[in-house]
């Protein structure tokens, strides 16, 4: 093989592993150093119990109720309430998150709650494993009814008056 064809890959080779080395150190920088807020949760370690009692199972939404709850139905926060106001409620594993999930199944930025027009809109932003709605995955902006859950992972949230 000429020495040429030889040297070329060689650099080639390096340039491809400070290309991946700086990609690793990006996505390093991007989980440690993001802000933290203070209206974010956090999951519980396991086998320690989420703060609150268990929330019991929502009475049958009336046509016409707006949303005014967000409730943790299942996983580590399972039981936790959040109030909904006009900001929008993001949800993953990312630090700045308004719901920070620990679980393995989440991605750093894996959901939206939006509200628009005084309904409220779940987007899936880019996730690995995808956002589901009941049992439907959500593909784009999809509105959330009252009382159906939202599946993330082993996560399940629903929206309640």
């Amino acid at each position: 093989m000429p020495s040429i064809v030889l040297a070329v890959a060689r650099f080639g080779f390096l340039a491809l592993l400070w290309i991946f080395v700086f990609a690793v150190a990006g996505v390093v920088r991007r989980d440690l150093w993001t802000g933290s807020r203070s209206n974010r949760l956090v999951a519980a370690p396991r086998g320690v119990p989420a703060a609150g009692p268990p929330q019991p199972a929502p009475a049958r939404p009336r046509r016409g109720q707006s949303p005014r709850i967000l409730v943790v139905t299942e996983g580590a926060l399972a039981g936790t309430t959040i109030t909904l106001t006009d900001r929008p409620i993001t949800m993953g594993r990312a630090e700045d998150s308004t719901v920070v999930l620990t679980d393995d199944y989440a991605s750093t930025r894996h959901a939206r709650l939006v509200a628009r027009n005084g309904e409220w809109f779940l987007e899936d932003v880019g996730s690995t494993n995808g956002t589901y709605l009941d049992r439907a995955k959500v593909t784009g902006p999809t509105p959330v009814p009252l009382g159906v859950p939202i599946r993330i992972g082993r996560t399940a949230l629903e929206l309640r008056p």
